[in-house]
């Protein structure tokens, strides 16, 4: 997997962060000569996801490290799987550990949580995507586990989709205005409208766009709203989203549901890693 350049240097600066100018304790501990090798070890059941980042880790410490994984990105595991082994130096095993773990439970945590909301829909017309409530930085590593957990993503940025929300319609008055001025701005990308009730839902659709994104609307007018639409747009469902009631979200028929709690409340998965003789 080629990473962008910009993870790339995230890793460099996650790794400035932890090891500072060197690791006291490792360096008075540990022989430079010494090598190890160390397993990655699961301590709960989860989706595993972000190996491609943690061998980058290494790969930064001393190329020379090697690396292998035992299960696919995406595999659900199990308590006490063993998910990959990297071997090389005693040192730069320790000194990319805490790195490379951190990065491991953060995206197979949100791996983890975007199966239960895809399995949640299984069976209806819903598919489960993901938003730009991601944390700073990570938002290339985040969207990557997404997918590894079955969820679609989103329009990356604001660069790359045209998304016209309530604070654009309050500033040039009107839904039709904003939806005109984009089509005579851009000729290419799809036009998404966010609407807040049914009315604003039928100038959304009058106006020409492509997909409406129905804001914290109620399960009642989901589904009418999706008797209006007949199909004519894409409708993608929004707000309070949880596992509690994905389901009955999804029974309305709409054709998109986005869920930031994806990326903005997962719990990270439990892992290890263990120098082993």
């Amino acid at each position: 997997m080629d990473l962008p350049a910009s993870v790339i240097e995230l890793i460099k600066s996650a790794l400035e962060e932890d090891i500072g100018h060197g690791d006291i304790t490792t360096s008075l501990i540990v022989g430079a000569e010494n090598v190890s090798r160390a397993l990655y070890i699961a301590k709960g059941s989860f989706v595993l996801a972000g190996f491609p980042f943690a061998i980058e880790v290494f790969n930064q410490l001393d190329p020379k490290t090697t690396f292998r994984t035992f299960f696919n990105e995406g595999t659900k595991v199990f308590k006490g799987d063993v998910l990959g082994e990297v071997s090389g130096k005693t040192r730069t095993l320790l000194a990319g550990e805490r790195t490379s773990l951190n990065i491991l439970q953060r995206l197979s945590g949100i791996a983890t949580l975007t199966s239960e909301f895809v399995d949640l829909v299984r069976g209806t017309n819903a598919r489960i995507v993901d938003t730009r409530k991601t944390t700073p930085g990570l938002r290339f590593m985040e969207k990557y586990a997404v997918k590894m957990g079955g969820g679609l993503n989103h329009r990356y940025g604001l660069f790359d989709g045209i998304l016209i929300k309530d604070n654009h319609i309050e500033e040039v008055g009107g839904i039709s205005e904003a939806v005109a001025m984009a089509k005579a701005g851009h000729h290419l990308a799809k036009i998404e409208v966010e609407v807040e009730n049914l009315k604003e839902l039928q100038e959304a659709i009058e106006a020409g766009a492509d997909i409406v994104m129905l804001d914290n609307m109620s399960v009642s007018d989901m589904t009418e709203a999706v008797r209006v639409a007949a199909g004519r747009v894409t409708l993608e469902a929004s707000g309070n989203v949880s596992l509690a009631n994905v389901r009955e979200i999804a029974g309305t028929g709409v054709d998109l549901i986005s869920v930031g709690a994806l990326t903005h409340s997962a719990t990270a998965s439990d892992i290890s890693m263990k120098i082993v003789k």
